[in-house]
């Protein structure tokens, strides 16, 4: 990695802590805005370093920094109720990056299609874990932790991900720059 994607990569790593930090608690799955940065990430720094960033934010969670939402961190929450959502997070941003290199999709339709996979693999991920910690039905699971989180995250996503292609052309990054 070249200076200038480490240096990427932290700030990404810091907006995803200061996105978690805007949290409002609803129910077992706060309400955070790391959904929006995570959209920007994959199409911003390219899906390998949004890759990086994403586990680097995981690792200095689980080391106990306090990155993750409410301004907490440990392994605690990678293995708790929530923690599925936070590994969605990582398998969802690979997912991305695997779709924005489909070169024959148009450019913009890779970055929302990506977005949504990285959302409903965060979904998925999230409430399979949610149900196994809580011992709640799928019904039940998806009520507290889905449904009420859709449309707020929908329209993180299309933020995240327009604001990631604005970010992109002030770093005067092609899209060939970053496959």
């Amino acid at each position: 990695m070249s200076a200038r994607q480490i240096c990427r990569c932290g700030v990404a790593v810091a907006l995803l802590a200061v996105a978690s930090y805007i949290s409002v608690p609803f129910g077992p799955v706060p309400f955070t805005l790391q959904t929006l940065v995570l959209a920007l990430l994959p199409v911003a720094l390219g899906g390998r370093d949004a890759l990086v960033a994403v586990a680097l934010y995981l690792l200095l969670g689980a080391a106990g920094l306090p990155v993750f939402s409410g301004m907490s961190g440990g392994a605690g929450h990678l293995l708790g109720p929530t923690g599925g959502y936070l590994w969605g997070f990582f398998v969802g941003t690979a997912l991305d990056a695997l779709v924005l290199r489909l070169r024959a999709i148009p450019e913009p339709v890779r970055g929302v299609a990506g977005a949504a996979l990285l959302l409903l693999t965060s979904y998925v991920c999230g409430t399979i874990q949610l149900m196994t910690v809580m011992g709640m039905g799928v019904e039940a699971a998806l009520a507290a932790a889905v449904i009420p989180f859709v449309i707020p995250d929908v329209v993180k996503m299309l933020v995240g991900v327009s604001v990631g292609y604005r970010v992109r052309r002030a770093l005067s990054v092609s899209a060939m720059d970053l496959a």
